[in-house]
């Protein structure tokens, strides 16, 4: 008998598994046993139509009313069979070309049809659909719905759910199980069940209880597995040789604390002297610093890169944008001033110095920039990808912070960390707030802390929505707003969601998906501010298309007030920080994911004067996108946020194949809805690690580790 890794090809044949690859990257008989039932029809209950959703797949149980078949033309037959669901409603389906379904679905039979939910003549409907037949001429039961509970399985145009349940019956008579990869100890004490009696009761139920228990074993499956995965990585992180690195007393760092014109916030005072402590010891940091929009961790870690130098070291800091790499810089080297400035005219007698390196830079720049890491003159290193290139040498690597973690895959981590004799401390920093679920589950390799104050002086936001479907006369006072706060001596962003004007095909399409205008574009609305409703004003263009050079001239000029308005996409997103910018304006705020618009929104209120951030949307009261929003301008916590977002968007996008471009192990488990039993799964990992950290004695769980890594799925686990 084959194994769960048995390929569906073996199994099944060719044209059943083909498409099943193809089009529910399913290929093993494990992929297949833990493609879960979306839900249960029960037997006898007919299903509603009421719910059915244009444009899915659906599934539907329901008893056959009437069918009339008609000859259309000489090559084309197509019988009309109408069905009714227990409330009495009904629906007619064609079916083509398959005469013969007269015979079968004659009135008073039952069945199954599976199909995508359409409208014709105004009605809902299941175009040419598939069918199984549930009971004979007699109104016996077939063996295959003889279960009082039948699964129903996410399917697609090419794998429908009867399929998929059919070939589910089939391999799971095939099959041989192994081993439990869950130890038989930590079943006993929380009353599991074994892996096949849970797989086989999860596919065909005799109840509910069969369905809830094989739930509990298997959700705690994918909690358990995944964190003795992270476990085993803090466990070996531990075990790395490490250099300590202890700041030295009237060092860079105290000269620098001694300048500070205003006092750390309790929290970035006691994360401070964590990271002290944990430079201080002889294997590597790895800690995620995490906090709200504006809370100062940028201070946070220059404080621990200045400690690595003051202890004979360096300190690289990896950003992903030149925008965000050259704001770094330039704020890190005003905050410092003489202090940075080692060897030069005016410079401190105790500094370092601080050196950009981008992939833009031209030859001059590069070379000095270069000389200055190599020989370990720059003790501070900004960068973006070009830091991981080759012919980038350090003297002595010692402190790695990696800026707006999700956006760097594990590859780059990793090539940046290799560049140190020994591996080097990492701080992650992030300023999407994650929920403690997420954390625990994505960023478990590392240790969390998490900045939650504000620095004193700065301001709240106030968040309005400007619903210019419902009225269009408010984007007027829209900006009229902006204007007041220009007159006021402030500034403003407008951010829009593309960039518009000789872009790709694929980024300007000529309408959307789902029917709607394209979104509007800077290269669009900057000319229409200019000429309208902001004309008189400083009013620029900054978007990823433009150079280095332009881009870093604009915000250069607007960061000195020699711009009232910038007109921009999201690559003001992060780190750029204008204290005197009051107010934002974000164009189809609905294009927008909820993390996102507090990122944005972060970038005003930066200073001590009150701040405004408009979300302008067509979307009509009641719709999902418009609920967003309304959540956005409801709250600026963003740890609500956050946790409103997961819900919204779930694990597909969290930790599957947006992220990692693999799918999610998490198909049971919901972060949002799991974290008692996420931390459960936790604390046992980290004590049969310390016993096992290899898992010698525990072959079959180390197996489903190694299944659960393979194939780059480290990738999701170093990525939010």
């Amino acid at each position: 008998m084959a194994g769960l890794d048995g390929r569906l090809m073996s199994l099944l044949g060719d044209k059943t598994a083909k498409p099943m690859a193809a089009t529910l990257d399913l290929h093993t008989a494990g992929d297949l046993l833990r493609h879960y039932p979306r839900r249960y029809a029960k037997r006898g209950e007919l299903t509603g139509f009421r719910d059915l959703q244009v444009g899915e797949f659906a599934t539907v149980f329901a008893e056959v009313t009437k069918v009339k078949g008609v000859k259309l033309r000489p090559k084309l037959f197509k019988t009309d069979v109408t069905v009714a669901d227990d409330d009495g409603n009904t629906m007619t389906m064609a079916i083509f070309n398959r005469p013969w379904v007269e015979k079968d679905l004659r009135a008073g039979r039952r069945a199954f049809f599976a199909g995508k939910v359409e409208v014709f003549n105004r009605k809902v409907q299941l175009a040419n659909p598939e069918y199984q037949l549930v009971d004979d001429e007699l109104g016996v039961v077939s063996d295959e719905f003889a279960g009082a509970l039948i699964p129903i399985y996410p399917a697609t145009s090419k794998v429908s759910s009867i399929a998929i349940q059919r070939s589910v019956r089939q391999v799971l008579d095939l099959v041989d199980f192994g081993p439990d990869p869950l130890p038989m100890e930590i079943r006993a004490v929380r009353g599991l069940m074994d892996l096949e009696t849970a797989l086989r009761a999860v596919h065909r139920p005799e109840g509910w209880p069969d369905v809830t228990r094989a739930k509990d074993r298997l959700k705690w499956d994918e909690a358990f597995v995944l964190q003795v995965t992270l476990a085993q990585r803090r466990h070996a992180a531990r075990a790395l040789p490490g250099v300590p690195r202890v700041a030295t007393a009237g060092g860079v760092l105290a000269a620098f604390e001694s300048t500070l014109p205003f006092t750390l916030t309790a929290g970035q005072t006691a994360i401070g002297q964590v990271l002290f402590d944990e430079l201080a010891q002889a294997h590597p940091m790895h800690r995620l610093l995490q906090g709200e929009v504006g809370s100062g961790k940028t201070l946070v870690a220059l404080r621990a890169m200045l400690a690595v130098v003051d202890a004979g070291g360096q300190a690289a800091l990896l950003a992903p944008t030149e925008v965000l790499a050259q704001q770094h810089h330039r704020s890190i080297r005003e905050l410092l001033g003489p202090l940075a400035q080692a060897g030069e005219l005016g410079g401190a007698d105790v500094a370092t110095r601080v050196a950009l390196l981008t992939g833009s830079q031209g030859a001059a720049a590069r070379r000095s920039a270069l000389s200055e890491t190599t020989s370990g003159e720059a003790g501070i290193v900004i960068g973006t990808h070009a830091l991981l290139s080759e012919g980038v040498e350090f003297a002595d690597l010692g402190l790695v912070v990696i800026d707006e973690q999700h956006r760097f895959g594990v590859e780059q981590r990793d090539a940046l960390r290799a560049k140190g004799d020994k591996p080097p401390h990492v701080l992650v920093m992030t300023a999407t707030p994650i929920p403690r679920t997420v954390a625990m589950t994505v960023y478990g390799d590392l240790e969390v802390s998490t900045l939650t104050e504000l620095p004193v002086g700065r301001s709240p936001v106030k968040t309005a929505l400007v619903p210019v479907g419902e009225k269009p006369h408010w984007l007027e006072r829209a900006w009229t707003r902006v204007r007041e706060h220009v007159a006021e001596g402030r500034q403003a962003f407008v951010v829009c969601p593309r960039i518009g004007e000789n872009v790709a095909d694929d980024e300007e399409p000529a309408v959307e998906d789902d029917g709607r205008r394209p979104a509007v574009a800077v290269f669009e609305l900057h000319p229409m501010l200019v000429e309208g409703p902001l004309q008189g004003l400083r009013v620029e263009m900054l978007h990823g298309r433009m150079t280095p050079d332009a881009k870093d001239d604009v915000m250069r000029r607007f960061t000195a007030g020699a711009v009232d308005v910038l007109v921009a996409t999201t690559v003001i997103e992060v780190g750029v920080d204008v204290p005197n910018a009051t107010v934002m304006v974000v164009m189809d705020a609905d294009r927008f994911g909820v993390s996102q618009l507090h990122q944005l929104r972060g970038r005003v209120g930066r200073g001590a004067h009150a701040a405004l951030c408009l979300l302008v949307t067509e979307m009509e009261t009641g719709s999902p996108a418009r609920e967003r929003l309304e959540a956005v301008a409801a709250t600026t916590d963003g740890f609500e946020l956050s946790r409103i977002d997961l819900e919204q968007r779930r694990e597909g996008d969290v930790l599957g194949a947006t992220q990692s471009g693999t799918r999610s192990s998490l198909k049971l488990l919901r972060l949002s809805q799991d974290e008692d039993l996420i931390r459960e799964a936790r604390d046992v990992a980290v004590g049969l690690v310390e016993s096992d950290p290899d898992l010698s004695g525990h072959p079959a769980l180390a197996q489903a580790v190694r299944d659960l890594v393979d194939e780059e799925r480290a990738d999701f686990l170093e990525k939010a």
